[in-house]
Formats: structure tokens, C-alpha cells, sequence
């Protein structure tokens, strides 16, 4: 199936050479936005009740701020997607795709096609604010740091428990400064604004590190 893509600029789940921008064509029945700005790209498309499916790349937002919503009965062609990354890491393999309550089969195997047609596995659930792995991950990520502030154990202790209990290739703390504490603090902020939920409170850990990269930064 043959696709197109719009660039906006600084994807996070296309940040650098991939099949799939490699593969994209100059016309295609699939629409694929992609960057910071996708959502306001959409205006741009041609014909676009006649595409097979138009992919929309989001952020922690839902599909629903772009297309509008109607009684739970909303649903097109136009479908979210986000392919998970942990701050500054490369993007894993795993698209989440989004899709509304009447999105019909025929756009998300169309969606489906094209992605898995460039070697990602995608997984497909329901319009919430922020992604399955976000929701499910940033709490256990708060848990820790908090613990850590509370003197649980050392830094090193606490990974390397979870590491050789759980199986994990790399303790929690260890990831978020490696992968960028403030895109925790970001990711987790939005989350808590989305849902007013405890555990999705920005740890202090957090908290810090983006109060010194804004400092950095101005």
C-alpha cells in the first residue's frame, strides 16, 4: 500500500533514517503527519475523505483534540499513533495506534499495512490521554524516586534489586538519568493534568531536573 508522508519537524518517533520514511511515496492511498505540528498539518490533505487511512502522530494529547468528538459516536479515516520512546532513547519497535469508537476496520488495517509493512509491531487501543506504556510505567517510575528521596535504599541497591528480582536489564533510576529526568517530569506532568491521579505526580527527582534544564536553557 502506498503512502506519503508530511514532515513537520522534531518527531520523536522519527527522529532519524527509517524503512518507513525511506519507503514513503509522492502520492499514496495512506497519510502519515508526522513531527510536533502534525495535528495542524491535517488541513493540508487533499481529498481526505477519499484517503485509506491518515495517521496523526501524537504526543501525550488524544486523537480527539485534532478530529473533534460527538457522544462517543466519533471515528473517520484519521487515526493516532505515537511509537514509544523513554526521553532521549532511541524509539523502541512498538507503535501504539489510536483509534476513536466508530474508526473503521478498513482505516486501521490500512494504518496497520503500512507500519508493519516497515518492520514496527503496533498495537492498537482506545483515545486516552497519554500512551499504554506511560500510563502503566510512570507511576512505578515515581514510586522509586520517591523511595530513593525517603532512603529506601541507595540508588545503585534499589537497581540492582530490581534487576536481579525482576529480571530487568536496567534499574529504574539508572534509565530516567540516562534517558532525561525533565521528559519525565513532562510526560508525567501532562498525565497528572489529564487525570488528577496521585501516582502520576511528577516526582521531586523530576521536578528538579526541569527547573535546572529551564535554567540551563534561559
Amino acid at each position: 500500500m502506498t503512502y506519503f508522508i508530511i514532515d513537520t519537524g522534531n518527531s520523536r518517533s522519527f527522529p532519524a533514517s527509517h524503512p518507513l520514511l525511506e519507503g514513503k511515496s509522492n502520492d499514496g492511498e495512506v497519510v502519515i503527519l508526522i513531527g510536533e505540528k502534525a495535528g495542524e498539518a491535517l488541513p493540508e490533505i487533499r481529498n481526505a475523505e477519499g484517503k485509506a487511512a491518515i495517521l496523526i502522530e501524537l504526543g501525550t494529547e488524544c486523537l480527539g483534540v485534532h478530529t473533534g468528538e460527538s457522544r462517543a459516536r466519533e471515528g473517520s479515516n484519521i487515526l493516532g499513533f505515537a511509537r514509544f520512546r523513554l526521553g532521549d532513547s532511541d524509539p523502541s519497535n512498538l507503535v501504539e495506534l489510536v483509534r476513536q469508537p466508530n474508526t473503521p476496520e478498513s482505516a486501521i488495517n490500512a494504518a496497520k499495512a503500512v507500519l508493519e509493512g516497515a518492520g514496527l509491531k503496533v498495537a492498537v487501543c482506545l483515545d486516552f490521554a497519554g500512551r499504554i506504556i506511560d500510563r502503566l510505567v510512570r507511576p512505578y517510575y515515581n514510586a522509586t524516586l520517591r523511595r530513593l528521596d525517603e532512603g529506601l535504599a541507595t540508588a545503585d541497591d534499589m537497581d540492582l534489586t530490581l534487576k536481579l528480582g525482576l529480571g530487568y536489564p536496567e534499574g529504574p533510576i539508572a534509565l530516567l538519568e540516562r534517558t532525561g529526568l525533565a521528559h519525565h517530569f513532562d510526560v508525567t506532568q501532562a498525565l497528572f493534568e489529564a487525570y488528577g491521579e496521585s501516582p502520576y505526580a511528577p516526582a521531586r527527582r523530576a521536578r528538579v531536573a526541569k527547573a535546572r534544564a529551564q535554567k540551563k536553557g534561559g
